[in-house]
């Protein structure tokens, strides 16, 4: 993988990975284009700037969440999070070398269908009925957090969208767009997390890394920024709209690459 394509990719995985358009479909699409092939080990390992930009921005939301417990002894917010990482974590843990083997999770046209299906899910979303209101994360009950988290699951397949899945989820317990992208985000660093570790627990990813050093360093740097760049629009944006755009960019995104594959 040569510096332009490392590049490209950085860059669609930092604007992808919180902007809820799944940011493992591009990867798949631009990889698919770019490359003629998927590889499941960059996609992985390229999460490292986006986690890494995760952290940056939401570094006091963290420690005071870190504050709450060891001060405080206010538990609710942190449990709901690692609620929320349980079904996805034990599904990736388990099933991960799997998933790896199989086609279908690097497969163009799941992405497409994928793509279109939570597409129109976010156009109707608002129409669609939803628990009482909560006013704050802290008042999310463990029931909630878990149905959040069997919608992260999902997006182990490329093209749902975890941010998007959750941010959905959220929004149809009770959560504001606002809030609900927030808890997104929390929620998704035990998973990012965990699979970061298990990347270098692995004798095959390692070599992995070594192998391929500077196309990871610089894909990672370039999802960093992006990445930053996407959460601060994202929550800035969802403060006064819903997930109705991004709906429709899904749909035009699956039109266009579906029409490309139908014509090749």
């Amino acid at each position: 993988m040569d510096t332009l394509q490392a590049t490209v990719l950085g860059l669609v995985q930092g604007l992808t990975e919180f902007i809820p358009v799944s940011s493992s479909g591009h990867l798949v699409i631009g990889q698919h284009f770019l490359l003629g092939a998927s590889s499941h080990q960059f996609l992985e390992f390229i999460n490292i700037g986006t986690l890494l930009a995760l952290i940056a921005y939401f570094w006091r939301r963290i420690a005071t969440i870190y504050g709450e417990v060891v001060e405080q002894k206010k538990y609710t917010l942190l449990r709901n999070i690692l609620l929320t990482s349980i079904p996805a974590g034990i599904v990736g843990y388990f099933l991960s070398d799997i998933i790896d083997h199989i086609s279908f999770f690097g497969s163009v046209k799941v992405v497409v269908t994928t793509l279109a299906v939570v597409g129109v899910v976010m156009i109707v979303l608002d129409k669609l009925p939803r628990l009482t209101m909560l006013p704050r994360l802290e008042d999310m009950s463990w029931k909630r957090a878990l149905v959040i988290g069997v919608a992260q699951m999902f997006a182990l397949i490329p093209g749902v969208s975890r941010s998007g899945s959750t941010i959905i989820a959220g929004r149809l317990v009770g959560l504001g767009h606002q809030s609900a992208a927030e808890y997104s985000f929390l929620a998704s660093l035990p998973i990012m997390l965990g699979v970061t570790v298990k990347l270098f627990i692995t004798s095959t990813d390692r070599m992995y890394f070594v192998d391929n050093f500077w196309p990871l360093l610089i894909g990672n740097v370039v999802a960093f920024i992006a990445g930053i760049l996407a959460i601060r629009f994202l929550i800035s944006y969802l403060s006064k709209h819903n997930l109705t755009v991004f709906g429709w960019y899904r749909l035009a995104l699956a039109g266009v690459v579906g029409l490309i594959l139908l014509l090749q």
